[in-house]
Parts: structure tokens; C-alpha cells; sequence
């Protein structure tokens, strides 16, 4: 009986080291949640301040933007409905963060109703103690 019980607690306390979240890692979700919620609100102010003045951000289309090129298209573009983040990781390196995950969302474009299906990778990078986008790229799945 002793016996199963230790290993009961060393597999609760293994499975709590494993999904237990860093500091820097919950920041990271964070910011990732802040920004698709920026989308969704067309929130140009949020986006500035979540995104490093380096940005690349690269759709599933292969169409690259700059900064103020992607934060311009998020206010006079297309009009998220909603966003939804799943199967997330992410992975600290230093004062970079990569993070990767499928992005579903509804949005209007042109009057036209549609679904996306992409998968993302983003790389975070801790500028003056705050996580900025750096690079994101979509890529069809």
C-alpha cells in the first residue's frame, strides 16, 4: 500500500511539473491572447503596443507586411468575428519566445462571410521588459 501511494505522488507531482507554466510562458499566452483579441476589436492602439517596431508579419497567402502595413490591414481590412487559439505551445529561448498554434476564425471580407483554418508561428522577443511580436508567419494546413 505504501508503495502505490508513493507512486501516486510522484506521478501528481510529475504531471504538475509538466503542464506548470513559467512566468515568462504565461506572459507569452498572454500577449498571444491580448493580440487576437486586438484582431477581433480592430484595436490599433493594442496592436502598436504589442508589436516590435521590427515586425514581420507573414500570412498563409505569402503576403508580407511591415508594421504599419498589418495594423493598417487589421483597421481597413477584413473584419474578425472571432479568433480561436488552439493546440498552443510555446517555447522560451533566452528573451525569445516561439510560440506556435492553429488559428481558426470567422471574418467578413468584402461582405463575404468566411472561415479560416491556418496554422501559426510567432516568435515574441522581451523588448524593455514587455513581449512584442516579432515575426508571425501562417502557413495552410
Amino acid at each position: 500500500m505504501k508503495k502505490v501511494l508513493q507512486i501516486i505522488i510522484f506521478s501528481l507531482t510529475f504531471s504538475t511539473v509538466v503542464i506548470a507554466q513559467s512566468k515568462d510562458e504565461k506572459e507569452v499566452a498572454d500577449a498571444v491572447t491580448k493580440l487576437n483579441k486586438a484582431l477581433v476589436d480592430a484595436d490599433s492602439i493594442t496592436l502598436y503596443n504589442l508589436t516590435a517596431d521590427e515586425l514581420s508579419y507573414g500570412h498563409s497567402t505569402h503576403k508580407l507586411q511591415n508594421k504599419t502595413q498589418f495594423i493598417d490591414d487589421v483597421i481597413h481590412g477584413a473584419d474578425f468575428l472571432n479568433i480561436d487559439a488552439t493546440d498552443q505551445t510555446i517555447t522560451i529561448a533566452g528573451n525569445n519566445a516561439i510560440v506556435r498554434h492553429i488559428f481558426s476564425a470567422r471574418l467578413v471580407n468584402n461582405g463575404t462571410q468566411n472561415d479560416v483554418r491556418i496554422g501559426v508561428l510567432m516568435v515574441w522577443q522581451k523588448q524593455k521588459g514587455k513581449w512584442k511580436l516579432l515575426a508571425r508567419q501562417g502557413y495552410k494546413i
